[in-house]
């Protein structure tokens, strides 16, 4: 179906994702960091993007600062945990930063292949201010 860039530094949370995406379909490459990431995006087209915000190395948001920046087009969705009040202030800034989707960890499978889907269409499943989902 799509080629999907999964940046996530949790390798766990990668295989959970890529798990999920690929049994979609999709066509799932892993980076365990940003700047990792944005050199695969040198090498290779992507569909989508899913970026956690908190990383060694380079954070989620300068990922996105940089896709802004390279590929205005590219449809994002920012992803994070770690604390309620953390993961919705960390998301409310990602779409900010021009991400197209934010989605706030745990979520379950259901809740990602909504989001892919969605965004993939071109729309935005996300509100301004992120929903939790439940489990994972």
């Amino acid at each position: 179906m799509s080629r999907i860039l999964l940046i996530d530094d949790d390798d766990s949370v990668r295989r959970m994702i890529n798990l999920t995406l690929s049994r979609l379909g999709h066509a799932v490459t892993e980076a365990g960091n940003g700047k990792e990431g944005l050199a695969l995006l040198d090498r290779t087209a992507f569909d989508l993007v899913i970026t956690d915000i908190v990383m060694p190395e380079m954070e989620g948001f300068e990922v996105l600062m940089a896709l802004r920046k390279r590929q205005p087009p590219m449809k994002t969705i920012a992803i994070s945990g770690g604390g309620r009040m953390a993961a919705v202030d960390y998301l409310k800034m990602a779409k900010t930063l021009g991400s197209t989707t934010v989605l706030e960890k745990p979520f379950t499978n259901a809740a990602l292949a909504a989001a892919v889907d969605e965004t993939l269409r071109g729309g935005d499943p996300s509100s301004d201010a992120p929903a939790a989902a439940q489990g994972a």
